[in-house]
């Protein structure tokens, strides 16, 4: 990519979306293309094929997709499994059709099986069982991660797929019902010290590990990899992570302390925790020379501090 190749960015309002526009903004990339949902539905096929027609875009970051944490998963999950598998198969296809030069696709740790060895390598997809609370949305993604595998096999399309872990920071989604565990502990403890509880309920038993990268690390290995690699260089896709974890119960400390939530934490063991473990193996990508900068406590910082900004603009 040179600073005036043209880039669309499908998902540019979404946590990882935002902030792959500001890396590239930031490299002095000039010539971005984006929609937002209003003005291009991607679940629309014509839509899709007149957009490539008019703009003939050269490379596309495709991290728009139907995202939600344990609650949002189970309670819709045709939803799930339709509409991201139509905004990838519509995006994908457009792209091979109109000579993109290279297409990079975002999918989600939750490809791996539910009980995979950890940390997880790339070679354990397909292994064994997904974790059934978010079998629709895995499912998908590993279809977007075969299509483009396909598609270069038999086109000779450039189409690489990346696996990021547990995404958080600025424009992250805080509705309670379907963000991630993250953004919903780090609202539910603010307003909890709003109003001066006592205690605060966090879902399941803590116990589950978690690794979490901060948004703006993932964008920065995401353009990283565009610029340095191509698909032949790293396989069917390649993991993108931070490569340390920790349980709910220590995250959920965490964010007590930064919020400054000073009330007691009861965790509900009558809901789900969703996968035990969920660690990713980087060795690939650290390989390549790319690391993590933005720590666990430093990132919730700022991300609670982007909460607050998000809140005042309401």
């Amino acid at each position: 990519m040179t600073p005036d190749s043209k880039i669309y960015i499908a998902g540019h309002k979404g946590l990882a979306g935002s902030a792959i526009l500001r890396r590239l903004e930031a490299g002095g990339y000039r010539n971005i293309v984006i929609r937002t949902h209003a003005e291009l539905d991607l679940i629309n096929q014509q839509a899709v094929n007149s957009f490539f027609g008019s703009e003939k875009p050269e490379y596309i970051f495709l991290a728009a997709a139907r995202v939600g944490g344990i609650y949002a998963n189970n309670t819709y999950p045709a939803e799930f499994i339709y509409q991201n598998l139509m905004i990838e198969s519509n995006v994908i296809q457009a792209a091979y059709e109109h000579q993109v030069k290279k297409l990079m696709f975002l999918g989600s740790s939750c490809i791996y099986p539910k009980h995979a060895p950890q940390p997880m390598k790339e070679e354990h997809l397909l292994t064994g069982k997904l974790e059934p609370t978010n079998e629709p949305y895995a499912i998908s993604k590993i279809a977007g991660i075969k299509m483009c595998a396909a598609y270069n096999r038999q086109y000779g399309t450039n189409f690489l797929s990346v696996m990021p872990t547990n995404l958080y920071g600025p424009g992250d989604n805080y509705d309670l019902q379907n963000s991630h565990v993250l953004p919903a502990l780090i609202r539910k403890m603010h307003e909890a010290k709003q109003r001066g509880d006592k205690e605060m309920i966090v879902w399941g038993t803590g116990t589950p590990r978690r690794e979490f990268l901060y948004s703006d690390d993932a964008a920065d290995a995401c353009v990283f990899l565009m610029e340095r690699c191509n698909a032949s260089d790293i396989g069917e896709f390649i993991n993108v992570g931070i490569g340390q974890d920790a349980t709910i119960r220590e995250i959920a400390q965490l964010v007590a302390e930064v919020v400054q939530f000073a009330g007691h934490l009861v965790f509900d063991t009558s809901k789900p925790d969703g996968m035990p473990l969920k660690l990713m193996d980087v060795s690939r990508l650290t390989a390549l020379g790319w690391h993590a900068k933005t720590g666990l406590r430093d990132g919730l910082s700022r991300a609670y501090q982007d909460y607050l900004s998000t809140r005042q603009t309401q």
